[in-house]
């Protein structure tokens, strides 16, 4: 009985996809329809009812699973063991992240997992839509988001903090706003998404709820970095999260953080910062490594809220 085979098995067990299945071994469905055919004419058993639109479980199938699952996760929590054993992990880790912070922060984290563990392999993928991680093949996945019972399991890393900020030449020209309200009369700079404009919402205290105040200004955008330079170059006041920000534009004083003594977000409710995997995949140690990695180097508050 091969190895793979089983693997191919649980996966499309998760799943309920050959396809996807495929996607997240990188080979042909084909491949994969062949090892399962193969293994049940092995079994004598059909371990799956196939359709159009869905794959399950048959009965048998079900029984299969339990036991299969169990064994392949014994086999590697060995190899993971060995490994450690040995100075590190090794094999391969899928992570995947929002396109901003992954291409800010997530990237540079790797890089350095990568240097600590020479052994292991990661796959980075950014994408700003919520993925499932089940039928994308992900291990961890970041997500900047409410908190929610998604199935999944994992850690909150942080309360997503949000800065306004404007540069030093457009506060002499227009002064310092000094409430919410003062951002009436100002040049806002405005993230644009696919669906609405950026909301930017207010309030004293944790115990209050967020108040919008509806901002306008010269320059609307749906790139982050466009409205920063804009920011910078003194067309305005921008609001973004604080990992979005070059800390050393703060610290140059090239950007003056404004009312910061009110909580700022672009949402109604409060988002945080998780990392975030699929139950199966933290039976891992290797998933487990990883997962503490990033918790422990992007700190609690996190490194880029030092601004």
């Amino acid at each position: 009985m091969h190895v793979q085979a089983l693997r191919y098995f649980l996966m499309v067990s998760t799943t309920g996809s050959f396809l996807a299945t495929a996607r997240h071994f990188e080979v042909p469905a084909s491949s994969v329809s062949r090892f399962i055919a193969s293994l049940e004419k092995e079994l004598g058993q059909q371990l799956f009812y196939r359709s159009t639109r869905a794959v399950r479980l048959t009965e048998q199938g079900e029984l299969y699973y339990a036991q299969v699952r169990e064994a392949i996760e014994l086999l590697d929590d060995a190899a993971d063991q060995l490994a450690l054993r040995a100075g590190g992990i090794r094999g391969l880790v899928r992570i995947n992240a929002p396109e901003a912070l992954g291409r800010l922060h997530i990237a540079n984290l790797v890089n350095k997992l990568l240097a600590q563990y020479p052994d292991l392999s990661v796959e980075l993928t950014l994408t700003n839509a919520f993925i499932d991680p089940v039928q994308e093949g992900a291990d961890i996945t970041i997500r900047v988001g409410r908190l929610i019972d998604s199935g999944l399991i994992g850690k909150v890393v942080s309360a997503h903090r949000y800065l306004l900020a404007a540069s030093p030449e457009y506060l002499a020209l227009h002064g310092t706003p000094q409430t919410p309200e003062d951002l009436l009369r100002h040049s806002c700079l405005v993230y644009k998404g696919p669906q609405e404009s950026q909301r930017w919402n207010f309030r004293h205290s944790s115990k209050e709820k967020f108040e919008p105040v509806n901002v306008s200004g010269p320059l609307r955008s749906n790139n982050s970095e466009v409205l920063v330079s804009a920011a910078l170059a003194g067309r305005g006041i921008v609001l973004f999260p604080t990992w979005l920000f070059d800390p050393t534009s703060f610290k140059d004083r090239k950007l003056v953080s404004l009312l910061t003594d009110w909580d700022i977000s672009a949402y109604a409710d409060e988002l945080y910062i998780q990392i975030l995997s699929p139950e199966n995949r933290l039976r891992s140690q290797r998933v487990r490594e990883v997962s503490a990695f990033l918790v422990d180097a992007i700190g609690s508050p996190p490194y880029w809220d030092d601004v």
